[in-house]
């Protein structure tokens, strides 16, 4: 899916960003000059092909590759920090990940770090397929521990979206992950105890849009057995899991849950709808002449219905997210990704 930053970002009023100059009050990690707002930044005239290209701030030392790495402008050492593996989607790219889920919005007010790299492998899009990949993300994990420190890492979430949630599906319990991992944040990029997908769910102008013709449906290389877009494989080690997904995009959403059957949560609580009256800052521009509801349409204000499973063994944090009237690609807005954020920081 080839996607760049909405124009209609303007209106979250955030001025200028990319042209906003920002002292870092932190000493630079890994040569990376800490900005607040973050770099490479969109909003309104700002939102143009050579900005959302941008290969990232920061540079695996072991590859040459570079990767987005945003955190707290005023950190302390010592301080606690929840660090983020931001992993884009079929098709996408490193920045456009940053905008589709923003939580380097909000790395300063609640102490993130958010790595957000790109994948080089392009079969025939680009995908999270090759074992170069893979490296490329342990690196990074690597590089991250290292310089903010292993004890200093509170918690640490894998977030995709879309066939970027399939390849988290797939590398939360390998060796290099399932020590680390705390949570996966899936942003429609399968959920444990499927969703099934709407039929009209495929990327617009491709056999019809039907469910069959999305690319993130090449499971076995891009998520791992029983992986595809509304259904993850069920993972075999610990772990907190937030499931989102536009309602449009999914047939319905299981009112019970397996991963809270695990950890003996109790029944599933619906908590207070959360209404953004912004919208988020990307959507797939390349497919609005021919659009699909299910895949996704312009970025815009919307609701969302928040679903818990209260007190689960250990601390576990189990809900999903239902994003109204929206597809696979609409950018989350501003206060459900920070709703999401929340419920983040609240896992054990």
């Amino acid at each position: 899916m080839k996607t760049r930053l909405s124009a209609l970002a303007a209106v979250a009023a955030l001025g200028l960003l990319a042209a906003t100059p920002a002292a870092a009050a932190a000493a630079d990690v890994a040569g990376v000059a800490c900005q607040s707002p973050p770099p490479l930044h969109c909003s309104g005239a700002d939102c143009a092909g050579p900005l959302i290209v941008e290969p990232g701030n920061a540079v695996d030392a072991k590859t040459g590759r570079k990767f987005f790495l945003d955190y707290p402008c005023d950190l302390k050492p010592g301080e606690k920090v929840v660090f983020i593996l931001n992993i884009h989607g079929g098709g996408s790219i490193g920045n456009w990940q940053r905008h589709y889920f923003p939580a380097m919005d909000y790395k300063d007010r609640y102490r993130l770090v958010v790595a957000t790299p790109t994948a080089a492998t392009a079969t025939p899009v680009r995908m999270w397929v090759g074992a170069a990949d893979d490296q490329h993300l342990r690196n990074i994990v690597e590089m991250v521990y290292g310089q903010f420190g292993a004890r200093n890492i509170k918690a640490f979430w894998l977030a995709g979206h879309s066939q970027g949630g399939m390849t988290s599906n797939r590398i939360v319990c390998t060796d290099v992950f399932r020590d680390k991992v705390d949570g996966w944040l899936s942003l429609s990029g399968g959920r444990i105890g499927p969703a099934q997908l709407s039929p009209k769910f495929g990327v617009p102008g491709t056999r019809g849009g039907t469910a069959s013709s999305a690319p993130a449906n090449v499971s076995a290389a891009a998520g791992g057995t029983g992986a595809r877009p509304g259904a993850a494989a069920t993972p075999t080690c610990d772990m907190s899991y937030i499931f989102t997904t536009g309602d449009l995009e999914i047939a319905g959403l299981p009112e019970s849950s397996p991963w809270a059957e695990k950890y003996g949560c109790a029944a599933r609580v619906r908590r207070a709808d959360i209404v953004d009256d912004r919208p988020g800052w990307v959507y797939d521009t390349t497919r609005q002449g021919e659009p699909n509801p299910a895949w996704g349409r312009t970025a815009r204000p919307g609701t969302a219905q928040v679903f818990v499973y209260p007190n689960c063994q250990g601390g576990k944090v189990v809900a999903d997210v239902l994003r109204l009237d929206k597809g696979h690609t609409e950018g989350l807005e501003p206060r459900v990704t920070e709703e999401i954020i929340k419920m983040m920081l609240a896992a054990k």
